[in-house]
């Protein structure tokens, strides 16, 4: 069982930046994917970013809206994975959540077996 806590969320501007975190519990966090997700209000969830596990070098994947503006990244040492938002804008609004899946690796479809409770994060002028 794995649980996951996110925090960083907020009110922030059109332009700024925004650092969320997930602290994993348990002592096979290194061999899980992670990932992050986020669900807008009336809109389904969608894929934010994945980081695999250090199989032989992380393979990291991030949906196209956020290429470029968001970094995805985990500490195994500290059991926590991160999200740097940078040059966020109103279509970033949503509830960000952490999930972590069963196996090294996986996909931006991939069914997640664990979720953290969500952040919010608002952009807005």
């Amino acid at each position: 069982q794995v649980q996951l806590v996110e925090s960083g969320g907020g009110v922030v501007q059109p332009g700024d930046t925004l650092r969320l975190s997930c602290a994993a519990s348990g002592r096979t966090f290194r061999t899980k994917a992670m990932g992050w997700f986020r669900q807008a209000p009336g809109k389904e969830r969608e894929f934010v970013a994945s980081i695999s596990a250090p199989v032989i070098s992380y393979k990291i994947v991030y949906a196209d809206s956020v290429k470029g503006r968001f970094t995805i990244s985990r500490d195994n040492a500290h059991n926590t994975v991160s999200l740097q938002m940078n040059n966020l804008n109103a279509e970033d609004t949503a509830v960000y959540y952490c999930a972590a899946h069963r196996d090294p690796i996986a996909s931006s479809s991939d069914d997640y077996d664990y979720w953290g409770q969500g952040t919010q994060v608002t952009v807005s002028s």
